[in-house]
């Protein structure tokens, strides 16, 4: 049987860069993203005890991921302050080629609904009985958004507003 420091460390191994891929897309600030993953496993190490299922680890790290990112917008007062637009750089921490723009802007152009379980399913690697676990539908449910996500996705990318449109409709 292994100790907490134990199990706690083999999980960080195993997942910490799922989580962090998954907070990055998330947060869309790599230093921000950093703090969530932080923050998940200090909820992680907090509740280990309550981990009874190593299979449903990575599930149970997500979820933690998730919850901590929405508490950051929960707790926090953004501080606005009068700046002139022409003093504000742009600032770019991730890919600014033309191939990862066109990605961008066609999962923008996803509901949620559709977005989640693309991502859970590219970024994180979950089956699709693991997607429909952690999003609470059904595996047949999880199997059409997926679907769904991947024809809008098409749509977009191949510039086919009707079918774009025809996509949303669904």
């Amino acid at each position: 049987m292994w100790d907490k420091q134990s199990r706690f460390t083999a999980l960080v191994e195993a997942y910490s860069a799922d989580l962090h891929r998954y907070a990055q897309w998330l947060c869309g600030d790599p230093e921000v993203a950093e703090d969530v993953v932080q923050e998940t496993f200090t909820r992680a190490w907090k509740s280990l005890d309550r981990l009874r299922d190593q299979r449903a680890a990575k599930a149970w790290l997500i979820t933690t991921l998730r919850r901590e990112n929405a508490r950051r917008f929960s707790r926090k007062q953004l501080d606005y302050a009068e700046v002139p637009l022409d003093l504000v750089q742009a600032v770019t921490t991730y890919d600014t080629s033309s191939d990862a723009f066109a990605l961008r802007n066609a999962l923008a152009h996803l509901s949620e609904d559709y977005r989640e379980p693309l991502l859970l399913q590219v970024i994180g690697g979950f089956s699709i009985d693991e997607i429909a676990e952690e999003m609470e539908i059904t595996t047949g449910a999880a199997t059409t958004r997926l679907f769904r996500a991947r024809q809008k996705m098409k749509a977009v990318l191949e510039g086919d507003e009707e079918g774009s449109t025809e996509v949303t409709k669904l």
